[in-house]
């Protein structure tokens, strides 16, 4: 799956992405509305993690969905 695809159906995917990363909530999922940079900041600031570490994550998650 690549980003286009899940950007397109956002809805669909947000309680996915808040399954796997529990500390986002309902509010910060709609501001994110698929734009995959929002995500990487927004996973930054709540998990403390580096840009590279939070793009291998996402790549993993994307690889499962």
């Amino acid at each position: 799956m690549n980003w286009d695809q899940i950007e397109g159906n956002w809805k669909e995917f947000k309680g996915k992405a808040q399954a796997q990363w529990g500390k986002l909530t309902d509010d910060e999922l709609d501001r994110v509305d698929g734009r995959r940079t929002e995500l990487v900041g927004l996973l930054q600031q709540k998990y403390g993690q580096t840009r590279e570490e939070v793009e291998r994550d996402i790549d993993a998650w994307l690889s499962r969905n």
